[in-house]
């Protein structure tokens, strides 16, 4: 009933994150917010007791959380006026405080190291993977029987989210760089506008 209770606060905690993060009109914040619930999501798979989708979990979200802050840094970013803003100093280390709190009871409740959590699940979908992996997908390598047979589907959708991420970051960052040259273009056409400008007057004078 402890791990029930720790994904329902975990799952409120997601929900919540998501909802800031679609209504808030700060980009930056959107982006911390959705990186929040990724690393929640990775605590869940923590409690579930599957380490290794938590691992997978943080280094996409690494890795996106990386383009999309770099493909919102300088749009909308409030410079700070000097003045410490309290409660939202205390809001983030309260959060700080709850991620590790849920972060080593996560890891209290893994196995000990060396021990398979499929040996303390008897019913674990894994024991049936690798006993009729091979007759049932014919694949020598039960990791392939996983990733491309009994869990297809699943893989194909990871994939496309991810290379969808890496595509949409990519295109924001360089609509910005082609608005950054073209707005340096005119710079340099009116400055060429003006000295021409300036010497055909001269030449009247």
């Amino acid at each position: 009933m402890g791990i029930e209770i720790y994904l329902l606060v975990l799952l409120i905690f997601i929900i919540v994150g998501a909802l800031i993060a679609v209504e808030a009109k700060n980009l930056l914040s959107a982006v911390i917010s959705l990186g929040a619930v990724g690393f929640g999501l990775s605590i869940a798979f923590l409690f579930l007791r599957a380490p290794d989708l938590a691992i997978v979990q943080i280094a996409v979200e690494v890795i996106l959380l990386i383009f999309f802050i770099r493909a919102t840094i300088g749009r909308d970013i409030i410079p700070a006026k000097g003045h410490i803003h309290w409660a939202g100093l205390v809001v983030v280390c309260l959060l700080m405080v709850a991620v590790f709190v849920f972060g080593f009871f996560a890891f209290r409740s893994l196995n000990e190291f060396g021990a398979p959590i499929i040996a303390s699940v008897q019913d674990a979908p894994s024991n049936k993977y690798l006993k009729d992996g091979l007759k049932e997908t014919g694949a020598a390598n039960i990791v392939t029987a996983v990733l491309l047979d009994y869990r297809a589907y699943d893989t194909l959708g990871e994939a496309t989210v991810l290379f969808a991420a890496i595509i949409g970051a990519l295109a924001v960052l360089r609509g910005r760089a082609a608005t950054e040259k073209t707005g340096s273009r005119r710079n340099v056409s009116r400055r060429t506008e003006s000295r021409r400008a300036g010497s055909e007057g001269r030449k009247d004078k």
